[in-house]
């Protein structure tokens, strides 16, 4: 079962890339803006810390 989940996962994103390449940039550019948000905000608490 967790084979066929995995394939269709894959299936779905190879689809979404070739179906929809500017959306599917954008979600990865957000995901990206995130993960520099929250570096950021880990950096700022771990440099506040006595």
């Amino acid at each position: 079962m967790k084979k066929y989940l995995k394939w269709g996962g894959i299936g779905f994103v190879v689809w979404y890339l070739v179906a929809k390449p500017h959306q599917a940039a954008s979600v990865v550019h957000g995901m990206i803006n995130g993960l520099a948000a929250a570096a950021n905000s880990l950096g700022q608490f771990v440099s506040s810390m006595p």
